[in-house]
């Protein structure tokens, strides 16, 4: 297996970014800590980290005092930073979300007024003729401009903090899938499909699987996470670039769903998307991928009809969505017009966000971290969790008292 089980002070489980973040901050810390890092998939990223669609948000959405707030404008700081460090490719492209009707002001000067209360750099108002200057293809009536929002591929990221970590001497477990955990005496056990590990301390960053290893460590089933596929389309390489940067719609203020955007990656491709819509694994990168156990965990869940009373013309309006590529494409073409007559890539790509819903069946807007004996849970980390990761490490690290952890126990 090549790690013991017995000689680590701390286990984090999950190799996204976030978990990947909190291992590098712990041994920032304290160096002298044997810190294990596990994951079910053979590489780091593989899940919503290394299909998000790169975007390094500055602080506009988040409701000012949330951690979302604070944790996204420090992140974004600390992400360009850390990029700066280890010559990964990113660039300030800037964001436009774009109002087109005049009910839709209302919520844009919100925005702009969270983004000012959130301490955000670069923003502004831009008129009609403005929107066209900054992106020459875009149209609204008005829009707020946020001139330090980036892109950076976050699995690059995440292969460089691996590589950090080996360096650092931190072990990895890849490849095993943790099934229970349970606290014995000093230690939090970790029953694996390939054996037991154990540490004095656990980390839970584990996205999808979130709420089922907190409920085996004996915290509430409340909330639950339910999985929403985002499906992407793009437009093919070989025409002239669409856009600058980013081109965001008004959000609808009562989802945690940002809309179906344009953007531009560090890679110079252009992708629309991404949708939302509730499937049936928790792995439903196909749309018709059902998991017979996450389907029976999401139908079971109160959560999940409340929501589906609240939101059912959305949840039409995403099937929709996904079962036409022409409703795809007009939905983004209705503040980048040209999309309409350009060609896209006959593929699509996907990815799967982690949303925690309450029994009461409210969408958890915040990140939530939670703590059971000997360990702590991070049980709704969706976006802007890869821009804020840093930060959030911070927070989740601040919380455990590292200082307590001495010679192995704690």
């Amino acid at each position: 297996m090549g790690v013991t089980a017995e000689d680590h002070h701390v286990a984090v489980v999950g190799a996204g970014i976030v978990g990947l973040a909190v291992a590098r901050e712990i041994v920032m810390r304290r160096p002298d800590l044997r810190v294990l890092v596990i994951d079910k998939e053979s590489e780091v990223a593989t899940h919503q980290t290394g299909h998000n669609s790169g975007v390094i948000h500055s602080g506009i959405y988040y409701a000012p005092g949330s951690l979302k707030a604070r944790l996204c404008v420090e992140g974004s700081r600390l992400m360009y930073e850390y990029c700066d460090a280890h010559d990964i490719p990113y660039e300030r492209c800037g964001k436009l979300i774009v109002a087109l009707h005049e009910h839709e002001l209302p919520g844009l000067w919100e925005l702009e007024a969270r983004g000012r209360a959130n301490g955000v750099t670069g923003l502004r108002r831009v008129t009609a003729e403005e929107i066209r200057e900054i992106e020459p293809e875009a149209r609204g009536i008005a829009a707020l401009h946020s001139a330090d929002t980036g892109i950076v591929d976050y699995a690059e990221v995440s292969r460089a903090l691996e590589r950090e970590l080996r360096t650092r001497g931190v072990d990895f477990a890849l490849g095993h899938e943790v099934a229970t955990v349970s606290r014995i005496g000093d230690k939090s056990v970790l029953e694996t499909d390939r054996g037991r590990l154990s540490a004095s301390r656990a980390v839970f960053c584990a996205g999808l699987w979130s709420d089922r290893l907190a409920m085996t460590a004996g915290a509430s089933s409340d909330p639950r996470i339910l999985p929403f596929r985002g499906a992407y389309l793009h437009v093919a390489r070989d025409q002239a670039p669409v856009v600058r940067g980013m081109v965001y719609p008004v959000p609808d203020p009562d989802l945690p769903f940002l809309g179906v955007h344009v953007t531009r990656h560090i890679d110079g491709s252009v992708s629309l998307g991404p949708s939302a819509m509730l499937v049936a694994s928790r792995e439903g990168y196909s749309a018709l991928k059902v998991r017979p156990r996450d389907a029976v965990a999401t139908l079971t869940w109160p959560g999940t009809w409340k929501v589906a009373r609240r939101f059912w013309r959305t949840g039409i309006a995403e099937l929709r969505l996904a079962a036409s590529r022409r409703r795809f494409v007009s939905a983004c073409a209705a503040y980048v017009p040209v999309l309409a007559s350009m060609r896209l890539d006959p593929g699509s790509g996907s990815g799967v966000r982690a949303q925690a819903v309450g029994r009461d069946g409210a969408l958890l807007d915040d990140f939530v971290i939670s703590e059971t004996p000997g360990a702590f849970h991070v049980r709704n980390a969706p976006s802007p969790a890869a821009t804020s990761s840093l930060a959030l490490a911070r927070e989740l690290v601040d919380r455990m008292q590292l200082d307590n952890i001495v010679d192995g126990t704690g």
